[in-house]
């Protein structure tokens, strides 16, 4: 073939595609974008300081639609809306607080098939327990994210307006669906059940070694794992009708230590790594008398397997043995497992699925 026909040819193979590509953009362009609804709590991510541009302290004043503001191209991404639940600094949540806000998410995707998910902004101090909480309650597959600040918008480099962006991506996208609730900061994408907040700044939250599911980066959001044991839309908990949770303590051991716990506790979590003798006999004169006792690693990286069935004839119930659960998560689970059963074989069975 003369080079000229070649040119030719391939010059309008070029003209084709390139209407090829731009039918395409427009298509995609024309498909309407997927709706996030933003549920603002309160926390860093809303405050605002008295001396703006500083290091100096802050209040929780801004609303939600003030921080959704800060995102200059958001509209990109998804069509937001924005609802005011509370406006906290965290360390205020209270189980009270979990139980309303499950209970008001799991009323919205009952409500709106339309939405494809759903952001939760909140404080960093508690983060991780809110989103736990969530992620055993939520009964749909539609994506919950919670996302926090270390920074306040005010100050010097405020990271809120980058996470909630990310956060808002990770809840539009389809791929999203199915992974449980999840935590987004510093555009990576944590699972709920193992993230944790190891210091009070940027980077400040980590997943060990089992948590981190995915990231979002600029071409979108990347998931490389999801979790496999139990949650949201496949978990046993319904908390459509219940008005307050049972009451769970938290102890710690430490050498030398004798035991403690909250006395008017229906089940007590131990931060241990072995009981001392001492100890040993007042737990189990706790369980004696019908308090449930559970036991998990400080660290939560305990994953050891072994039986805590009692021996044949056992007059004492078990203790419930924990895998890979902060003692805090740990308490959220036994509160919920706790309005199911108070026969800590049972228990150990649901701790056995989460």
């Amino acid at each position: 073939m003369p080079i000229t026909a070649s040119r030719a040819i391939g010059a309008v193979l070029a003209i084709v595609l390139c209407h090829a590509c731009a039918a395409l953009a427009a298509a995609q362009e024309s498909q309407p974008l997927p709706r996030v609804r933003v549920v603002a709590t309160g926390g860093t991510i809303a405050g605002e300081q008295r001396e703006p541009g500083t290091l100096g302290s802050y209040e929780i004043k801004k609303s939600v639609n003030d921080i959704v503001a800060l995102i200059p191209n958001v509209q990109r991404y998804a069509e937001v809306e924005t609802e005011q639940f509370s406006n906290l600094p965290s360390p205020s949540v209270t189980p009270v607080h979990w139980l309303r806000l499950a209970q008001r998410i799991n009323t919205l995707f009952k409500e709106r098939p339309d939405l494809a998910g759903i952001v939760v902004t909140h404080g960093t101090a508690r983060l991780e327990e809110t989103a736990f909480f969530l992620y055993l309650t939520i009964t749909s597959d539609r994506p919950v994210v919670v996302v926090g600040a270390q920074r306040p918008p005010t100050g010097i480099s405020p990271d809120g307006p980058i996470n909630l962006l990310s956060a808002i991506r990770v809840a539009a996208a389809a791929q999203s669906r199915g992974k449980g609730v999840t935590v987004v900061m510093d555009e990576r994408i944590i699972s709920a059940r193992d993230v944790t907040k190891s210091y009070a700044r940027g980077g400040g939250f980590d997943a060990a070694e089992m948590g981190t599911l995915g990231i979002v980066a600029i071409g979108g959001v990347e998931f490389f794992y999801q979790p496999v044991r139990k949650h949201t839309a496949s978990a046993d908990f319904d908390v459509a009708s219940i008005e307050s949770l049972p009451r769970v303590g938290i102890s710690y051991s430490y050498s030398g230590a004798h035991g403690v716990a909250d006395l008017d506790a229906k089940a007590v979590v131990v931060a241990t790594t072995g009981f001392a003798p001492e100890e040993a006999t007042y737990y189990e004169a706790l369980r004696r008398k019908g308090v449930i006792v559970a036991a998990t690693f400080p660290s939560g990286a305990q994953v050891d397997d072994a039986s805590t069935v009692p021996a044949a004839g056992a007059s004492v119930p078990p203790v419930v043995a924990v895998k890979h659960l902060m003692p805090t998560k740990a308490r959220i689970l036994m509160m919920l497992a706790l309005t199911k059963t108070q026969d800590p074989i049972a228990i150990q069975r649901l701790f056995d699925s989460y």
